[in-house]
């Protein structure tokens, strides 16, 4: 099955993460953000705009994939190597730890789909 038709059901099942956070208190799409509300949102609405775009213009998808697995990957990269590298004074209270579970979830399915997605569409846009 190819990687590119599965993008936009990734970025549908935006919805059921957001349910999933918002009603049921399992952040585990966009974990990296639950300190920054507004930031958390604005992920949800790029993440439904990328869908939305890629329903509009099926063309683009793997243009529109390729930018935002890049963007996913960096955000990632940045936000837990930020709180490993540079632990604030409250990991080191009692009972708590660099990364939470939420976190290491989210970083294997974001990260895992965005790499994926990275790969095939630099593939497809060399191909062109």
């Amino acid at each position: 099955m190819n990687v590119i038709r599965i993008l936009p059901w990734y970025y549908a099942a935006t919805a059921v993460f957001l349910l999933l956070d918002y009603f049921a208190g399992v952040n585990v799409r966009v974990a990296f953000l639950e300190s920054l509300p507004g930031a958390r949102a604005a992920y949800y609405a790029v993440c439904f705009t990328c869908l939305a775009l890629m329903i509009w213009r099926p063309s683009w998808t793997i243009l529109i994939a390729t930018f935002e697995s890049l963007v996913t990957i960096v955000a990632l990269i940045l936000s837990m190597g930020i709180r490993v590298m540079v632990p604030t004074d409250a990991i080191f209270g009692e009972n708590a730890s660099f990364i939470t579970y939420q976190e290491i979830i989210n970083f294997l399915i974001s990260g895992s789909m965005a790499y994926l997605s990275w790969i095939q569409g630099l593939k497809a846009l060399q191909s062109r």
